[in-house]
């Protein structure tokens, strides 16, 4: 017994459902350790005895060789008197006590598993639901913690005598894999028609039932034959069909009522990637990282995908396969495919069997599914690559539930009810923040009802109790009626653009103070009127409201930001209002075509934007983007959030280094006159200015306000730090423009890297400023 030593090892974070019982398993019986290992509430705890020098050399391994989807926050080792047991073992899991430990996202199908599924002597091959520890579903079908399977979707699955051999085998890489399964004893694939649409053509292997044959090959054959599919995926269902079948993906459009918003497009590897889009090693990166995200990238010429599949668009989003599903499909297909949401527009994506043949049956000709229920409903995580790294534009599978590290301790643990528009809730304990998936625009009973019950599950999960809970300041909003409506709770309002620059902090681990430059669509402000276009001076505490555009009628309140030449409408009668003896004569409005194509409607907008009824006032960078769209022709009415402005930058010309000016009181606050960059924009267009030159020198004129105004801030104040968010600032264009010239003046600039810039991101912000007031009130 001489020399022996016995310690308690905790390991906290992401080591549950990773394979890290295993591993700690298998590295102390390397070193002829005696204890054992197991999962508890808290996370992994391990109990260690044996000489002092193999202890240590497990200690520095432990942290150092971990499996690959592990994600350690905290190593505590106790010392404790040696009891002389043998041998090593993996302990029964404790469900008791508090809940601590944290869900792995879901993974994509690894290497090895790969192998399997295209090896014709293994058991595996074909197999749609191959996995091990390394690889396959996690937050998707786990119902509760500790992870194990009775826990999850595939409790109804018992395993096999061969899975079982594998699960107990600590030198095997399924010990332990809680969805091991096989052909034998796993889920299967079935291929139905749909029965509300015309039967599957003869190309296809349906007639009306369930499929014959090889289910994977007859769903290629209704692809192949011009055909809309529904799959069933790893957080929902899919609507799929070939990326070069013109008709396919016009049919799709057309069922979906998704008019012009892309679609995202799933091709087999990186090589046929690069047949599509501009695929550099940062989008390379991105599209094979373990979160297999949409990516954003600059469409290849000549890309061999249909018009319907992305109109008006110089961009496509390119996927990776993450299932063995889809591997096999894309395989199978020998080409890319679209692989959209199983949705109608604006509706939640389809997760159940049920729900997904009642809303999707009018959609879909053939519906791949398969037996094993999802739990979680999660979205794609879109992301697009900035300055070499990533931006992500929705966080949801892949990413989800990585918790954000807080800049400081939560005293009291917190929800945060997020935005309208892009939302997602936010769950802080201690230091983590738990930032949900992707739910959609709280708009409809559906989605409130997929935002309820994220929060129960999450809560669960995490065993979280929140005393506080943060919400937007817009009445309206359905995520700040539900925190209304929450008894027993302390309430902390939190305005939308304090939250956004927040989440630019949090995203950064960083607590201000900042000059923070917050553009978007809109947002409601401390004044009652509609913020969208600000600066503050701001840290996770407060802000001050130090400059902003100048706020401009919305003709019909949100009817103008579907029809943005309505916003063209308004901000002309103030560039030739009473008081600008510089701006146009009276006939300036009626020699431009934006005029012209809304004749008999446009002089009604002009006198309702002056009347003081039915046109709220906005500072809105959003609208301002929306009017110029218009304007030059680019888009008078759009069908999705943001499309004339996304459309305004796919426009611009990238070599054009012209800019319009725009007037900049001395304030405080400061106030910018966007007017002036409409009123430039529509003297080029009558001096016969190409639409991508003025869309340029628009983008240009825009970034010259936000550095020309962050100078003065930082003369007067001190602060030389900026924080770029909100929905504008996913704008490629603006974004790099913008960071490379507060750069070059000598600025340090924090724009977002793990969480949208946009709404998606506003829980976060929220979380993060309800935290430090708490933490300021408690003195800490």
């Amino acid at each position: 017994m001489t020399g022996r030593v016995r310690v308690e090892v905790r390991v906290e974070g992401v080591v549950q459902g990773v394979g890290f019982r295993p591993f700690v398993y298998g590295l102390a019986t390397r070193l002829g350790l005696a204890g054992r290992v197991g999962n508890d509430l808290n996370g992994v705890f391990v109990e260690l005895e044996g000489g002092r020098r193999a202890i240590g050399a497990f200690l520095q391994a432990l942290e150092r060789d971990a499996p690959p989807l592990a994600a350690i926050d905290r190593i505590t080792v106790t010392r404790t008197r040696p009891d002389g047991g043998d041998g090593f073992q993996i302990a029964p899991s404790d469900a008791t006590g508090p809940r601590r430990t944290l869900i792995s996202p879901d993974s994509p199908t690894c290497a090895d598993c790969l192998a399997e599924l295209a090896d014709p002597a293994d058991r595996r091959h074909r197999y749609p639901f191959v996995n091990c520890v390394n690889c396959g579903p996690r937050l998707t079908i786990v119902r509760g913690v500790p992870y194990d399977r009775r826990l999850t979707t595939m409790a109804g699955f018992a395993m096999c005598p061969a899975c079982a051999a594998e699960y107990h085998d600590p030198a095997d890489r399924r010990f332990h894999a809680q969805p091991v399964c096989c052909p034998a004893c796993g889920p299967h694939l079935r291929l139905t028609a749909a029965p509300t649409l015309s039967p599957v053509p003869a190309e296809g292997p349906l007639h009306g039932a369930s499929s014959v044959g090889d289910p994977l090959r007859g769903a290629v054959g209704v692809l192949r034959a011009g055909g809309v599919l529904a799959v069933k995926g790893l957080g929902g269902y899919h609507l799929a069909v070939l990326a070069g079948h013109g008709s396919a993906a016009a049919a799709l459009r057309e069922r979906k009522h998704r008019e012009d918003k892309p679609f995202a497009v799933m091709v087999a590897d990186v090589d046929q990637a690069r047949a599509l889009c501009e695929v550099d090693a940062a989008a390379a990166a991105l599209l094979t990282d373990r979160a297999r995200p949409i990516v954003l990238l600059p469409r290849a010429p000549g890309a061999a995908v249909a018009e319907a599949v992305a109109p008006g668009t110089r961009e496509l989003g390119l996927m990776l396969p993450y299932t063995p599903l889809h591997h096999l499909l894309l395989a199978e297909a020998s080409e890319p495919i679209v692989l959209t949401s199983g949705n109608v527009s604006d509706e939640p994506i389809a997760y159940t069997d049920a729900d997904a043949f009642d809303r999707l049956g009018g959609i879909a000709d053939a519906f791949l599914t398969h037996d094993r229920p999802i739990h979680t409903r999660v979205d794609d995580s879109v992301v697009r690559p900035f300055r070499g790294k990533g931006m992500v534009l929705r966080r949801s599978r892949g990413y989800v539930p990585d918790p954000i590290v807080l800049p400081w301790d939560a005293p009291r643990q917190i929800l945060a009810c997020g935005a309208e528009l892009k939302n997602t809730f936010c769950l802080a304990k201690a230091r983590h923040a738990f930032l949900s998936h992707h739910i959609g625009d709280l708009e409809n009973y559906e989605t409130l009802r997929s935002f309820t019950e994220g929060v129960a599950h999450f809560a669960a999960l995490f065993d979280a109790r929140p005393e506080i809970v943060a919400h937007d300041l817009h009445p309206e909003y359905l995520s700040t009626k539900h925190a209304l409506s929450l008894p027993d709770v302390e309430l902390v309002g939190v305005q939308h653009h304090h939250a956004h620059i927040a989440s630019c902090l949090a995203d950064n681990g960083e607590a201000g103070p900042v000059i923070g430059v917050a553009f978007d669509g809109l947002g409601y402000g401390t004044d009652g009127t509609l913020w969208g276009g600000e600066f503050l001076l701001a840290d996770l505490t407060g802000f001050e409201r130090v400059a902003h555009l100048a706020p401009v009628p919305m003709p019909g309140g949100a009817t103008a930001i579907r029809q943005p030449w309505r916003m063209a409408a308004a901000y002309l009668s103030v560039c030739s209002g009473p008081g600008r003896s510089d701006g146009p004569s009276a006939g300036f409005d009626g020699g431009l075509d934006v005029v012209r194509r809304n004749e008999g409607r446009w002089h009604d907008v002009v006198a309702l934007a002056g009347s003081g009824f039915g046109a709220p006032l906005t500072s809105s960078a959003g609208r301002l983007f929306d009017a110029v769209s218009a304007l030059i022709g680019v888009r008078d009415v759009i069908t999705y959030e943001g499309q004339a402005a996304i459309e305004l930058e796919q426009l611009a010309d990238r070599v054009e280094t012209g800019r319009y000016p725009a007037a900049i009181s001395a304030g405080p606050p400061m106030v910018i006159a966007g007017s002036d960059l409409v009123q430039a924009a529509a003297e080029d267009l009558r001096a016969g200015a190409d639409p991508s030159v003025i869309s340029a020198r628009f983008h240009n004129g825009v970034t010259d306000v936000v550095v020309r105004c962050c100078q003065a801030l930082r003369d007067s104040t001190g602060v030389s730090t900026v924080a770029l968010s909100g929905g504008v600032f996913q704008n490629l264009l603006l974004l790099e423009r913008t960071v490379e010239r507060l750069t070059a003046s000598g600025f340090r600039v924090l724009t977002h890297v793990r969480v949208p810039p946009n709404d998606g991101g506003v829980s976060l912000g929220q979380a993060a400023i309800a935290a430090a007031r708490d933490r300021l009130a408690a003195g800490r």
